[in-house]
């Protein structure tokens, strides 16, 4: 039976897989090579490619830089209130809809900033915030 049981996953996890891993392996290296991943640690390329899970949201609102507002308006200082009460789902929910992902890919949130800027619109309670996500702007209407 043990023997059974070892071909059988062998046959699952490897042989009828292994095909299609060849392909997208070789795949993968003509646009990789493989001797540029080399440099890394395990733990380096799975952050640089999956992106990291956690943050220090308070350092996210120390590199944020503002258009048409300052850091201490009472709408910035009213957003951050918010922001900080949300749950950690909720704010990298946030994430998503400012880049697009619930990560940040590559580097730490020290490299991180985005903006948040007023759209300047002429009833600005006619109107809801909105992203976009190129360039990383949050427009909040006052």
């Amino acid at each position: 039976r043990k023997e059974y049981v070892d071909l059988y996953v062998d046959y699952v996890f490897n042989k009828s897989v292994q095909k299609t891993f060849e392909d997208f392996m070789r795949g993968f290296l003509r646009g990789c090579p493989a001797r540029n991943w080399k440099m890394f640690f395990p733990e380096e390329l799975q952050v640089l490619l999956q992106g990291c899970k956690t943050f220090d949201w308070h350092l996210l609102e120390k590199n944020v830089v503002y258009r048409h507002y300052k850091n201490l308006d009472q709408i910035i200082r009213n957003f951050w209130t918010v922001f900080h009460e949300l749950p950690e789902e909720k704010k990298k929910m946030f994430l998503a809809f400012l880049s697009g992902s619930d990560r940040i890919s590559g580097y730490e949130l020290e490299c991180f900033r985005f903006c948040i800027a007023d759209p300047q619109v002429e009833n600005p309670d006619e109107s809801s915030p909105y992203a976009s996500t190129c360039s990383l702007i949050l427009f909040l209407p006052r």
